[in-house]
């Protein structure tokens, strides 16, 4: 049997600017007509040679409540700098999902060893796949960075296009589970959305003001799901190998309170009445 060939892989000289991917993004949206069978760009971005900026890193912590100054990238922050390439792909006109209104619905990582600040990295981002949701269509999006050429840090991130279905089963049932033990409460302002995004470049504007945010129906700005799993983790601690998931449940609305609960390695981010925004696990490798 003859392999697949190989996705090609496109090197780029620097990383993108999001705004203009971010505008082309928004005006090819109404255009795009998601499905889970629809083709998908098969071509892996690849950024060598990448630093990390250290001042751009602080205000990251900061506003995640990691600890500033220390050599070790934050687990999440990967996915900051993926983040670029990741929206070169979802913006383009061969990307069938439209880009606004999308929704990151879940995020796994894997950590095989601390990664230094102060080192060189090279960043490969793809489309693994496209598949049926209850509410639409969801792509996956792997991101992978390298250390010498091995990977030292990789994740798989999921994006929903809600639209009409025929009633899809969705992928991972949502298993209940008594609530965890709560071990803090968190008040965050109207402006965590804005804070976030100038720091890590995603300023969709479901997260920036409740006025755009009403745009694609939600009644206030609601807190980017990164900045929930990043905020969780910097709570609780990871390994320098580790395993780590998180399931998007709901949006956190802007500003409000959410208590964080944990036990053992799981963790989750509830809201008022009980509401669940956030689940996710810690395992050491």
């Amino acid at each position: 049997m003859t392999p697949a060939p190989a996705a090609p892989a496109v090197v780029l000289p620097h990383s993108p600017a999001l705004a203009p991917l971010l505008a082309r993004g928004a005006l090819l949206s109404p255009f795009k007509r998601p499905r889970p069978d629809a083709a998908h760009p098969r071509t892996r971005l690849v950024l060598p040679g990448l630093r990390v900026d250290s001042v751009r890193l602080a205000a990251y912590e900061r506003i995640c409540g990691f600890p500033t100054g220390k050599d070790a990238l934050p687990v999440t922050y990967p996915h900051v700098l993926g983040f670029p390439l990741a929206m070169r792909l979802m913006s383009g006109p061969n990307f069938p999902l439209p880009l606004l209104g999308l929704v990151h619905t879940s995020i796994r990582i894997t950590r095989h060893r601390a990664t230094e600040a102060t080192g060189a990295y090279e960043l490969t981002v793809y489309v693994d796949a496209l598949a049926p949701h209850r509410r639409g269509t969801q792509a996956a999006v792997v991101t992978e960075l390298r250390d010498g050429g091995d990977v030292v840090w990789e994740s798989r991130s999921t994006y929903l296009a809600r639209h009409r279905t025929a009633g899809q089963p969705a992928r991972g049932g949502e298993e209940g589970h008594e609530p965890l033990p709560a071990v803090e409460e968190w008040r965050l302002s109207g402006d965590v959305g804005r804070r976030y995004g100038a720091t890590s470049g995603d300023r969709n504007p479901i997260h920036l003001h409740p006025l755009t945010a009403r745009l694609f129906g939600f009644p206030r700005a609601i807190a980017h799901g990164m900045w929930t799993v990043a905020r969780c983790l910097a709570a609780h601690g990871t390994p320098d190998a580790a395993e780590v998931r998180a399931d998007f449940r709901a949006p956190v609305l802007l500003p409000g309170t959410v208590t964080y609960a944990a036990k053992g390695g799981r963790f989750e981010l509830r809201g008022d009445g009980g509401r669940v925004h956030l689940t996710g696990e810690v395992r050491p490798v």
